[in-house]
């Protein structure tokens, strides 16, 4: 009889220790799962829930996120998020064209149309996407840190009502983050105050909001990201610092050496911002930003007649 008492009870402890070892694992599958469309939500997203839930960014690397076309795949997965963040100013065209559940869908940019700024229409391709026009709405908000830190508020009153997280626990991130964005807004403001003013061209319409926000004034051209620039676009880039007076060429990804050398012969300072709709190549959205001002300010300071 105590033998099988004995092996009851190890056998009651090795079924009690097997469920310890399950459980982390039952719980990280039973994690709330975010989607955002673009990398500063996914960052936002992640400093306001810590480990209380999964955050993704579906878009693969090296694809522009305002033109991804999402598999069948990739909607479903979309779709069966427990919350679904949306950037808003008409970024993501994929967003117009499939259903999501309106429940679980946050625009982060609800209640800022006031704010946006409408552009001009500039068509050209992307890649192997087929021509696009970016006529409408200038979409990159989050450039503007002020805007920024309205959808990250968003974002945290989203994660609060559906209960994601714990609200003390998300207050306290949000008021951190906000802290840092007001921070890396007044330096951004001292630093590139000098330059208030000064003509620049970017290669890309992607800096309407920064250019606002810091009254820089910026003119834009259409070049494919991180490629090197045709002789007529390098032409027209002429013309173009020609007739504006720019010494500063902002690029939203780095070209290969040639075409920094092509743009220097022009008169021009090269410096890569990188806008971050897909994150940055290193650190995070705060370093990234801070880094980009610090680097175009030192530009501008170098530039004659500032």
């Amino acid at each position: 009889m105590r033998k099988l008492t004995v092996a009851r009870i190890w056998a009651a402890l090795a079924c009690a220790l097997s469920l310890l070892v399950a459980a982390p694992a039952a719980v990280a599958q039973d994690r709330p799962r975010v989607v955002a469309v673009n990398y500063p939500l996914q960052y936002f997203a992640q400093r306001l829930l810590g480990d209380a839930a999964e955050v993704e960014f579906p878009v693969p690397e090296g694809v522009d996120p305002s033109f991804w076309r999402p598999s069948i795949g990739d909607i479903s997965r979309v779709q069966s998020a427990d919350l679904i963040l949306l950037n808003g100013a008409g970024f993501a065209a994929w967003i117009d064209r499939v259903s999501l559940p309106r429940s679980r869908v946050v625009n982060t940019t609800r209640g800022l149309d006031a704010q946006f700024i409408v552009t001009e229409s500039i068509t050209h391709s992307h890649g192997d996407g087929g021509e696009h026009s970016h006529e409408g709405l200038a979409s990159y908000t989050w450039l503007d840190p002020a805007l920024a830190l309205t959808q990250a508020e968003t974002v945290a009153l989203a994660i609060v009502g559906r209960g994601l997280a714990p609200e003390g626990e998300v207050i306290a991130a949000l008021e951190t983050l906000r802290a840092e964005m007001t921070a890396l807004d007044q330096t951004a403001g001292r630093l590139l105050g000098a330059g208030a003013g000064a003509p620049i061209i970017a290669t890309h319409p992607r800096y309407q909001y920064l250019a606002r926000r810091y009254r820089l004034e910026v003119s834009s051209l259409a070049w494919e990201a991180g490629a090197a620039p045709t002789p007529t676009e390098l032409e027209d880039l002429a013309n173009l610092a020609t007739g504006t007076g720019a010494r500063v060429l902002l690029w939203e990804a780095e070209p290969p050496a040639a075409a920094f050398a092509a743009t220097e012969a022009l008169g021009l300072r090269n410096v890569v911002f990188d806008p971050m709709a897909s994150g940055p190549s290193t650190g995070s959205f705060i370093t990234g930003f801070d880094a980009a001002v610090a680097a175009l300010a030192e530009a501008l300071d170098a530039s004659p007649g500032n």
